[in-house]
């Protein structure tokens, strides 16, 4: 994805354009995704280490930082993400207090699912531990997540779709 400035992040394989940089970064994710779902079982307990671990397989091979913390300020808009100072301590605390809670995501009811999923999913995007694909990633941790809880994900529904972001405003109003 580029930056917010339009720019194509420097990279391993010297992509110049968005379009191309969008749909590598989307291919690779695809792959990801399909090999992840025949890793984990139903008993996953997912960590941080986990999520390090899979930054890097999906963009190892585009960015030499992939699978590690961002070093770099960032923000969206007017909302200034954690400074990378704090990215270890926030994400050993969303580990301990999120993960170790709400995976493996065993529950009694739907409800409960979909609320651990969407409590993960927004504590994870607020501390942006990486300096590309965040939301993305989150996208592919509830993903996992509801797949090993037994819920039936639409085949039709790709992430970063139209589809995909309506499910999640979807969920968003479920549980205001």
């Amino acid at each position: 994805m580029a930056r917010s400035d339009g720019k194509v992040l420097k990279n391993l394989l010297n992509i110049t354009t968005n379009r191309e940089i969008d749909r590598v970064e989307t291919e690779f994710l695809f792959v990801l995704t399909d090999q992840l779902m025949d890793e984990f079982d139903r008993d996953k307990c997912f960590s941080t280490d986990d999520l390090l671990k899979i930054h890097g397989r999906w963009l190892g091979t585009l960015h030499e930082w992939a699978g590690t913390y961002r070093q770099v300020l960032m923000s969206k808009g007017d909302f200034m993400f954690a400074a990378p100072a704090h990215i270890p301590q926030l994400m050993d605390a969303f580990q301990r207090e999120l993960l170790e809670k709400y995976t493996p995501c065993i529950f009694d009811s739907r409800q409960d699912v979909i609320a651990a999923l969407a409590i993960v999913h927004t504590e994870l995007i607020l501390i942006h531990p990486f300096r590309e694909g965040n939301g993305r990633l989150a996208r592919l941790l509830a993903t996992l997540m509801a797949l090993l809880a037994g819920l039936i994900l639409s085949d039709s529904i790709k992430p970063n779709s139209t589809k995909c972001q309506i499910g999640y405003e979807q969920l968003h109003l479920i549980l205001q």
